[in-house]
């Protein structure tokens, strides 16, 4: 369990790497907006790829923490998906959390510490077992109907949903990431009988 102050950095790391990336913000800019001494964050996480690994480590345990939601409360597997969306769709909405850490930072890698590049690559395979095994569990119950082989389609669901957050950034506008996010998911829904 980490302490209160130590939260508190991570999750104003976590909204600086969000609006910034990891290039743009220091710690003095943490020490400002947590109100403590930069000696204080030092003592928490003496330097800034431990502290983005950290912020990395704590992301993919929330979003694992969602897709087991998911897959606890959502018998179909293409519902799951939709959901996973929505999720994504909210967040953008609301501006609770305008964009994935993970994919963020994955735009940055040739100029990341090999640690946080390695922490990066941890998050998309996270993000591919799920997809991949959600989408194998769609297409045995006949829910969901794939145009090419199940690793490459879950690489073209991981795309567009970073891509289309790129999208709503870029126009200010969650109606690009709710549009992509249909027609994506409307090619591997099965046609009604």
């Amino acid at each position: 369990m980490q302490s209160e102050t130590a939260e508190r950095i991570l999750q104003t790391a976590n909204a600086l790497l969000i609006d910034r990336g990891y290039s743009a913000f220091s710690y003095a800019d943490i020490a400002d907006a947590v109100q403590i001494r930069k000696a204080s964050i030092h003592y928490h996480f003496p330097t800034k790829a431990g502290l983005v690994v950290a912020v990395l480590q704590a992301h993919r345990g929330r979003i694992l923490e969602g897709m087991e939601a998911l897959d606890r409360r959502f018998s179909n597997p293409l519902t799951r998906l939709r959901e996973y969306f929505k999720f994504w769709e909210g967040c953008i909405a609301d501006q609770t959390l305008s964009f994935c850490v993970g994919a963020l930072l994955s735009a940055e890698m040739p100029s990341l510490p090999e640690e946080v590049q390695a922490e990066v690559r941890q998050h998309f395979a996270t993000l591919t077992r799920w997809f991949e095994a959600t989408l194998k569990a769609g297409v045995r119950a006949g829910e969901i109907k794939l145009p090419g082989k199940v690793d490459t389609e879950a690489q073209v669901l991981i795309a567009s949903m970073h891509g289309a957050m790129l999208s709503a950034r870029a126009t200010r506008s969650c109606d690009v990431f709710r549009a992509v996010s249909h027609a994506v998911l409307a090619r591997i829904t099965p046609a009604k009988k």
